[in-house]
């Protein structure tokens, strides 16, 4: 018996394949290539919206994905207490528990 997938898009692979098609190809393949911005700055702005919109699922992956792309722990953090006071310090505070998590995982291994 073979184990579930552990990416989060594959998960959903057999389920939605337009939108993992779409995520893939369109927006990892096309948006996240773009020479306009560097991929350490697409992560910090992306990593911003998402702690602004509260999206804490998707928080886990793009921090993890941001700190391969070069964004230091402390501006993590420091991009979380700025949004405090422009998203709301329950947004903030969901998305340092996130980071932490993220990043306590990064250090275990």
């Amino acid at each position: 018996m073979s184990s579930p997938p552990q990416n989060p898009r594959d998960r959903l692979r057999a389920f939605a394949p337009k939108l993992i098609d779409l995520t893939d190809n369109v927006l990892f393949g096309d948006v996240w290539e773009r020479p306009g911005l560097s991929k350490r700055d697409r992560s910090l702005i992306t990593c911003a919206a998402l702690v602004a919109l509260n999206r804490t699922e998707q928080q886990v992956g793009h921090f993890t994905r941001a700190i391969n792309n070069g964004v230091k722990k402390e501006e993590l953090i420091e991009m979380i207490t700025h949004l405090a006071f422009y998203s709301g310090w329950p947004t903030a505070m969901s998305a340092a528990n996130v980071a932490k998590q993220v990043l306590d995982e990064g250090e275990k291994k």
